[in-house]
């Protein structure tokens, strides 16, 4: 039996399911943020498995959704000089920038490729030494060491075509953000399991402590995320808010020391704006200096400083990502915004909780505004 199926087995689930059945006469707001999550969830119809009274909403897990449109309207600009390469990953080609998109861009003739890595995009640089190559770095911490990698491999192997523009961010600082503002009432967060594998399940300690929010990492098939809602459930009937480690078979309390090392060694933290947050004091990841050969912000920092975003008025995308409405309730969802015609990043990723109501919800609904 593939460790998947286990986690998958209908007689688990329902056993979890029935004890989840004891919470009922409870009313609690569960916030997933991690993009895989809110996939997850809607894939396996995780709410229908839960009690009265009990709400999974989604939060900002999608990186490619809170990507600032700034950030993307200034790689597109990079990416219309005749010597340049761009490299990105699948879920970044149909995000619509303010006036292009990716797609557009290597319709129109730019060299535009898809990437599984950022040692690709190395590869690539090594394989055309007359192009400039860039690679748009997005993602939390669990993207951010390969990427790191590949910066350190293009300075051993004295690469000086290679540029990575980096919107790599971090989770802890945006939850902080998320919480304090206190716009959206939620009772527990179901953590990221994939970026708590990078950072340990430590880095969540001010949630409970400074906020009284129960909380548990989690994994990602139907039995990780039961267990994970579960504990959030007994925390709060308890009354004793702690971080709660569902997801052990990957997930420690300490940090990855090898993946920190990487990190601390080629980013350094900066302030960063996030989609529909604004700017969150010291979430992002920013190239150190001594490795600003290969920063594209600096490289083409004319071009990028000539971004000029444009934002959509009735895209609610931001609103989805801090949990304020849900996709359906956004008048374009399912009518202008579709998978074939997004109209914002939440619709287009594969983690985007547009894209992931569309795919397994149902039709919009008739109060959407």
């Amino acid at each position: 039996m593939r460790l998947s199926d286990e986690f998958r087995d209908e007689s688990l689930v329902q056993q979890v399911a029935s004890r989840l059945r004891t919470y009922e006469g409870i009313s609690a707001t569960i916030m997933e943020v991690c993009g895989t999550h809110t996939m997850s969830a809607a894939r396996f119809g995780i709410s229908s498995l839960l009690p009265d009274g009990i709400t999974l909403i989604s939060g900002p897990g999608c990186p490619v959704c809170v990507t600032d449109q700034r950030d993307i309207d200034a790689f597109l600009a990079i990416g219309q000089s005749a010597d340049i390469i761009l490299c990105t990953f699948g879920d970044m080609v149909r995000v619509p920038g303010s006036y292009t998109s990716l797609e557009k861009l290597r319709a129109e003739g730019a060299d535009v490729r898809v990437v599984y890595s950022p040692t690709d995009a190395v590869n690539i640089a090594v394989g055309n030494p007359s192009k400039k190559v860039t690679f748009f770095g997005v993602g939390f911490e669990t993207t951010a060491p390969a990427t790191a990698v590949a910066i350190r491999t293009a300075r051993e192997a004295d690469l000086h075509n290679f540029y990575v523009y980096s919107c790599h961010k971090t989770m802890p600082p945006a939850l902080r953000a998320l919480l304090a503002s206190g716009e959206t009432a939620v009772s527990g967060l179901l953590l990221p399991g994939h970026v708590s594998t990078i950072i340990g399940t430590r880095a969540y300690e001010f949630i409970p402590q400074e906020f009284g929010m129960p909380c548990a990492v989690a994994g990602f098939e139907p039995l990780d995320m039961l267990l994970g809602i579960e504990a959030i459930l007994s925390q709060i009937v308890e009354e004793n808010p702690r971080v709660e480690n569902t997801y052990r078979r990957a997930v420690k309390e300490q940090p990855n020391e090898h993946a920190r090392e990487l990190i601390e060694d080629v980013f350094v933290a900066a302030d960063c704006a996030w989609r529909g947050i604004g700017v969150i004091p010291g979430s992002g990841l920013e190239i150190a200096p001594k490795y600003w050969a290969f920063d594209a912000k600096k490289r083409f920092s004319e071009l990028v400083g000539s971004a000029n975003p444009v934002s959509n008025s009735s895209c609610r995308c931001g609103d989805v990502l801090r949990g304020a409405i849900r996709p359906n309730e956004c008048a374009l969802f399912g009518r202008a915004c579709t998978p074939l015609t997004p109209v914002g990043p939440c619709m287009v990723s594969s983690e985007g909780a547009c894209a992931a109501a569309y795919k397994y919800g149902g039709p919009p609904t008739k109060n959407a505004r």
